[in-house]
């Protein structure tokens, strides 16, 4: 199985609370992140399951971690903005194969990590 050395965590957050998750994630290592406005889809089915008010106005962050870090962001993006809090947050991590357009990777160093 191939180890990766990075991981793309997405948080997806009621809007405005974008903010709130990439503070939480710079308190452990992450360096910056991506936001893009999104549009949830859920039904009121999912709202009665998760007991929360689904808003359709949504942020995604999107932040390219080291491996190492990973769930030391996952945690604290849960703590700070998870289902329990007013951001509503969900977040999920997926593998990067390869990463470019990151200071220090190009060249193969592996000290910071910034976009």
């Amino acid at each position: 199985m191939k180890k990766y050395e990075y991981e793309l965590i997405l948080c997806i957050v009621n809007e405005g609370f974008s903010e709130v998750v990439m503070d939480a994630a710079r308190k452990v290592g992450a360096k910056g992140g991506t936001v893009v406005n999104a549009r949830g889809t859920a039904n009121k089915q999912a709202e009665n399951i998760f007991n929360v008010v689904i808003q359709p106005e949504k942020e995604m962050v999107m932040i390219v971690v080291s491996t190492d870090i990973k769930e030391d962001v996952l945690h604290a993006i849960y703590q700070s903005a998870g289902l329990s809090t007013d951001g509503q947050g969900i977040a999920f991590s997926l593998p990067v194969d390869n990463v470019v357009g990151i200071k220090g990777v190009e060249s193969g160093a592996k000290e910071e990590l910034s976009v």
